[in-house]
């Protein structure tokens, strides 16, 4: 991104502008009459609309988000523009928008829509970035699983496609990576993904942008970015400019997952806009209106009925916590907006057991019926058995003997906790996970040392793969697994077994 510098906001939106052809309307100017930190104060104007832009006299552009009796208060959009007390100011009678369709696969955009990969970007449609989130009666329940690859989620804390699922834990516990896993996953289906990474340093971002492109995954994803270094105007767009351009593809039937990296930064991109207007503040110095800011966002991923097309538009927000801190603020609005949440501990994670994901604090209010046949056969009691190795754990820690069934139960629990540990970028396929946990159930993993176990689970997947072929492209396409084909999984996994050496 470093090597292309894109033309000045002001510049594009004048382009813009210029290309639509409009009555002519009769506009009242208006006058600046205080400025400074990004905000101006306008009197006049009366019939200015909410997030209206606005066009100043020297050719920089606003949006409006104050509307007073007697004036108005807008931000400027370009953090390099000034703007002076009396500059005379116009609407332009349009909201911010931003492009969408197709041309947009592929790409990196910023949240009006001006390409920051070095390339053009020719659009057909736009979008306002404010939209209506669908009615009650325009959607269906959430049904069908979106795979992540990712074995603790997709057994566990299933995520159904129009789910609102949010990721949530301390800085560094795997938060983005759990999200970009689950874009690597979605290679091979027909799920469009939406990448929006809010206030985050360009380095960072340009590193999720390589491995997107690496791993072959950038050709179904759009990346939109609003950098730290941007005015909180432009962090305040970009969530509602990526569900924009994902609800375009949602209308068409397609399904579309949005990452929204993070909703932390977002909160407090708006909260010093907020205080720059001058509106009173509440609680942690955040406005009252903070809840309304992200339920107005999430409520706009739905699960479309067949009728509007059939479309799905899942959110994995993320919200950053301080010292696993879930009870503050932010995280207690999003969590109660949100459809579930995985919850990352940074104890997990400086353990060695990642993704570090607390299933105890975790949970998916759609649950199984969003989980595909396969699944629902094999992950019934993981949970369970998973919390109660943990409580059991603490116990054993002592030394203390115990008896048979209880270091039966341990041996089992070691076993689960190490088979959920998984590599960064390196999600599972649907028939993979299956075999996985199709050979815990059935004790194939009992005598085999921790220290051994990935190499035997790699072994013998690709063993499986080949010798139960059928059995997983019919898993892998439909997910569906009847008697006949885990009788046959069950018996490829032991033949394995019997073959192994240590």
């Amino acid at each position: 991104m470093s090597e292309y510098m894109p033309e000045g906001i002001s510049a594009f939106l004048k382009k813009r502008l210029s290309e639509h052809t409009v009555q002519t309307i009769k506009y009242k100017y208006g006058t600046v009459i205080k400025t400074g930190d990004g905000v101006a104060r306008i009197s006049g104007l009366p019939e200015t609309k909410y997030g209206e832009l606005l066009r100043f006299e020297n050719g920089t552009y606003g949006m409006v988000l104050d509307l007073e009796e007697n004036r108005l208060g807008a931000v400027i959009l370009d953090t390099g523009d000034t703007v002076s007390e009396g500059d005379t100011v116009i609407g332009t009678g349009r909201v911010a928008e931003v492009p969408v369709g197709n041309e947009l696969l592929g790409r990196v955009v910023d949240p009006i829509g001006r390409p920051l990969d070095a390339r053009p970007l020719i659009a057909n449609e736009y979008s306002a970035l404010e939209q209506p989130a669908p009615k009650i009666i325009e959607r269906r329940p959430v049904d069908t699983p979106l795979k992540t690859g990712i074995l603790a989620i997709d057994s566990m804390i299933p995520i159904g496609m129009g789910q609102r699922e949010l990721i949530i834990g301390d800085r560094q516990t795997g938060k983005t990576s759990i999200a970009i896993d689950t874009i690597l996953n979605q290679k091979d289906s027909d799920v469009i993904c939406i990448y929006c990474a809010i206030g985050q340093k360009a380095s960072t971002v340009s590193s999720v942008i390589d491995t997107l492109k690496s791993k072959g995954a950038l050709e179904y994803t759009t990346v939109v970015v609003s950098t730290a270094s941007d005015s909180p105007a432009m962090q305040y767009l970009s969530p509602f400019s990526a569900t924009s351009i994902a609800e375009h593809f949602m209308k068409n039937g397609k399904n579309v997952l949005v990452i929204y990296d993070d909703l932390s930064k977002h909160a407090v991109a708006y909260r010093t806009m907020s205080l720059l207007l001058h509106r009173p503040p509440g609680r942690e110095a955040y406005p009252g209106d903070i809840f309304y800011l992200h339920s107005r966002l999430l409520e706009r991923s739905a699960c479309l009925s067949k009728d509007l097309g059939g479309g799905t538009l899942t959110a994995l927000p993320i919200i950053e916590t301080m010292g696993g801190n879930i009870s503050a603020y932010v995280p207690t609005n999003v969590i109660s907006i949100t459809d579930g949440q995985i919850y990352l501990e940074n104890e997990l994670f400086n353990s060695g057991i990642r993704p570090a994901i607390n299933t105890g604090l975790s949970v998916s209010r759609v649950g199984r019926a969003a989980q595909s046949n396969s699944m629902k056969k094999v992950s019934g009691t993981l949970r369970i058995e998973l919390s109660k190795f943990r409580e059991m754990a603490v116990f054993a820690r002592f030394g203390s003997d115990v008896d048979v069934t209880t270091a039966k139960m341990l041996k089992r629990g070691a076993v689960l906790t190490e088979l959920f540990k998984q590599e960064k970028s390196k999600p599972y396929s649907n028939f993979e996970e299956t075999a996985l946990l199709l050979a815990y159930k059935t004790g194939v993993f009992e005598d085999i040392e921790l220290k051994n176990l990935k190499k035997f689970c790699s072994l013998m997947l690709e063993y499986v793969k080949t010798d139960s072929s059928a059995a997983a492209s019919k898993i892998n396409t439909s997910g569906n697994m009847d008697e006949s084909d885990e009788r046959a999984l069950v018996s490829s996994i032991l033949e394995f077994k019997e073959s192994y050496n240590e």
